[in-house]
């Protein structure tokens, strides 16, 4: 929901169109390979025509690392059940990797939240 706000939002403030199609504010988590950047893209378009004048926060570069991070250790852990909770006893550190990888992309995630959300605020404020 979100997402799809703040596109929105960016669109209101800006008064040109999105770079993505509506559709992918959803797809764009799903789709494979295109979820890879997809939902990166939509947040940093969001902000840069919300803030023309500020370059893109840090955060928003944290956020999506730390997420591609979790998702990609969590590929790498592959196999059946069994042999997944065997490796869980054996081998903890990439699985403790990927874990946190994701607990730090939902902190990171809810900072950009607020950053973009204050870009579009303050923006608004001006006008």
């Amino acid at each position: 929901m979100w997402l799809w706000r703040v596109r929105d939002n960016a669109r209101a403030l800006s008064g040109r169109p999105p770079k993505y199609a509506g559709i992918w504010v959803y797809l764009g988590w799903v789709v494979p390979v295109v979820n890879l950047w997809f939902p990166r893209g939509i947040v940093a378009d969001a902000y840069r025509a919300s803030a023309p004048e500020r370059r893109l926060p840090a955060v928003v570069n944290v956020w999506w690392g730390l997420w591609l991070a979790g998702l990609l250790g969590g590929f790498l852990q592959q196999g059946d059940a069994d042999s997944l909770i065997g490796r869980a006893y054996s081998e903890i550190g990439p699985l403790l990797v990927a874990d946190l990888a994701v607990a730090a992309a939902a902190v990171a995630g809810a900072l950009m939240v607020r950053t973009v959300t204050a870009a579009q605020t303050a923006r608004l404020a001006r006008a």
